[in-house]
């Protein structure tokens, strides 16, 4: 396995964090905010967004996944689900990446079901050469082309969430022997 050079740097991502914070709280002013981030691979962005956001909210998650290591199952699992009653709230969804669009609009659907005030979707990154589902994405971090990346809480194999910047990651020919 192979990490290149950060593409993101920590500075890049924080200012970055911040941004998006001071839309959020601006788009948010006076509304019944619930932000639900979709775990694992939004933990860090959803901790360091929520803590710079200005108006109160209400914090939940979810646990939902569609991918086996670098593959896309296209089937979603929903492994803990969120526990806050949605009705007239304003649902923010948290998440790391928008790759195949297949997890986002399953957890999109099914909290539109549920009755909400609105739903937007906030990502830190965005992967539009791999939608597979057209999604409507709200709030966007950073535009990335098809590469696969780690860190900052983006895994492989669910390794490298703790490194503090973004960088492609290479599998090399001789990994798993």
């Amino acid at each position: 396995m192979v990490i290149g050079k950060p593409f993101f740097t920590a500075e890049q991502i924080n200012s970055k964090v911040k941004e998006l914070a001071d839309r959020l709280s601006a788009d948010y002013e006076g509304k019944n905010l619930l932000a639900v981030g979709i775990l694992k691979g939004a933990f860090m962005f959803y901790s360091d967004l929520v803590r710079m956001i200005k108006v109160p909210l209400t914090i939940d998650f979810i646990t939902a996944s569609s991918y086996l290591k670098t593959i896309s199952t296209e089937k979603v699992s929903i492994h803990c689900d969120i526990r806050e009653d949605i009705r007239g709230k304003d649902v923010l969804l948290i998440e790391d990446i928008a790759d195949s669009g297949i997890t986002l609009n399953y957890i999109r659907e099914r909290i539109l079901a549920a009755s909400p005030n609105s739903v937007r979707i906030c990502v830190f990154l965005n992967k539009c050469g791999r939608r597979v589902v057209d999604v409507p994405l709200d709030y966007v971090g950073f535009e990335i082309p098809n590469e696969y990346v780690v860190g900052y809480g983006l895994d492989y194999d669910n390794k490298f969430r703790n490194l503090p910047y973004i960088s492609i990651f290479k599998k090399t020919t001789t990994e798993g022997q």
